[in-house]
């Protein structure tokens, strides 16, 4: 059974060997605690379970009240959990908040990677939790309370444990399930990992950018495209929530980084926010408020990734529910072509006005850059790599598109590379 023991991280001993007389030490996650060994978040709020990591500020989360941007948000897409120590056996106490789609079948349950000194060293999910009902029909949504559950490390008691030394852990929480940190558990003590020195590199973009259907937390493409960088990720990517809002804008301005990219565009399309005569100023504002707390840093605006139904056809999009009981859900565009005279915004129309805006804008910023969506995924790699529901990646895209981001941002010529990023962080 396990037994509870007062923590001891952090100690000049902590690490030297198994504590003695006990198995298991068990640390509440406190908001001391998280801090340090917390990663990927922007804020970290209390609550009766433990601690909920956010990716955007209280004061930003004030100024919306939209129930999409909030469980976005709450998701931990990039967060994890960092320390050091010679564990052999590791298990996390969370409460899970999953998604559940009326008329569906079961989505899979969120997954949870574990990197040991830089390397995947398992995978593992966790039972119980809440469910948040969602009926697409109406709109109309309900949730379902569930007790706390715990995921282990190795997931099962048969496996063989941790590698017995002193080494650096890193638990990627679930990027599409909302995650409160209840405990950690382990065998021997923990304290927080030194930092490597590597660069910060913020992004912010769509559910493609948050995860969508990538396989797992470490496999989203920020997340890919970080490790192939050598950088570490603030994860930014907001499910249905790329809007410009100026909150936003000012979460990236007020977070230390010495990299941004900022994928515009979907999101304005389909859920037909604004048109053309909005969106060019919108964009503006959203750069300048960037640029207040980051004159110098090297920014890459990203267009969007092709994305057939609405290349010419505006928005909004919509699900198509008639293959929904078979676990089939596919996406829409419901508006008219014919609408883009009229100033409706486009995923053509959208890259056209970004490519003209940078070009605009880099004659005085020299660290402003542009990329094409579409070098990322096009036409070709549609043909072998459809979107499934029309509108969002699978896994096998998420890596392709990974590994093109990092190839352009941080390959020789790229606007990340040591060259061009020589500015201290800001």
């Amino acid at each position: 059974m396990d037994s509870p023991h007062d923590p001891v991280p952090g100690s000049p001993s902590a690490l030297s060997g198994r504590p003695r007389g006990t198995d298991w030490i068990t640390t509440p996650i406190t908001l001391p605690l998280a801090r340090d060994l917390l990663r990927g978040a922007l804020d970290l709020e209390r609550t009766e379970h433990g601690v909920l990591p956010h990716r955007l500020p209280a004061r930003a989360r004030a100024q919306c009240a939209d129930g999409q941007l909030a469980m976005a948000e709450a998701q931990p897409s990039g967060v994890r959990l960092v320390f050091r120590t010679r564990a052999t056996t590791i298990k996390l106490d969370t409460l899970r908040t999953k998604m559940a789609y009326e008329g569906a079948p079961p989505r899979p349950d969120g997954v949870y990677d574990l990197l040991v000194d830089g390397a995947l060293a398992g995978q593992a999910s966790v039972t119980g939790g809440n469910v948040l009902k969602v009926d697409m029909t109406t709109g109309s949504s309900e949730t379902v309370p569930g007790p706390v559950g715990t995921v282990r490390f190795p997931d099962l008691p048969d496996q063989p444990g941790l590698p017995d030394r002193v080494k650096n852990v890193e638990i990627w929480l679930p990027h599409n399930e909302v995650t409160h940190l209840v405990a950690l558990r382990t065998d021997a003590p923990v304290e927080p990992a030194p930092e490597h020195g590597r660069k910060v590199w913020l992004h912010h973009g769509s559910s493609i950018s948050h995860g969508s259907e990538a396989a797992s937390p470490t496999t989203t493409w920020p997340a890919l495209a970080a490790s192939l960088g050598g950088v570490e990720l603030i994860n930014l990517g907001l499910s249905g929530s790329a809007l410009l809002d100026p909150f936003t804008a000012r979460a990236l301005r007020d977070t230390p980084t010495d990299l941004i990219s900022v994928k515009i565009g979907i999101n304005l399309v389909n859920l037909d926010l604004m048109r053309l005569r909005a969106f060019g100023p919108a964009v503006h504002g959203f750069l300048d408020t960037i640029r207040e707390g980051h004159p110098t840093v090297p920014l890459l605006v990203v267009s969007p990734l092709l994305c057939p139904i609405h290349e010419d056809t505006p928005g909004p999009g919509a699900p198509d529910f008639e293959d929904i009981g078979e676990g089939r859900l596919r996406f829409v565009a419901m508006g008219d072509p014919a609408e883009r005279a009229a100033g409706k915004l486009t995923l053509n129309v959208i890259r056209d006005e970004l490519a003209r805006l940078v070009k605009q804008r880099a004659a005085d910023d020299a660290n402003l850059h542009y990329l094409d969506g579409r070098d990322l995924y096009g036409q070709a790699d549609f043909a072998e790599l459809p979107l499934p529901d029309q509108l969002h990646p699978d896994a096998a895209t998420h890596r392709l598109i990974g590994e093109r981001f990092a190839a352009a941002a941080f390959g020789p010529a790229g606007p990340f590379t040591p060259r061009s990023s020589g500015t201290p962080r800001s």
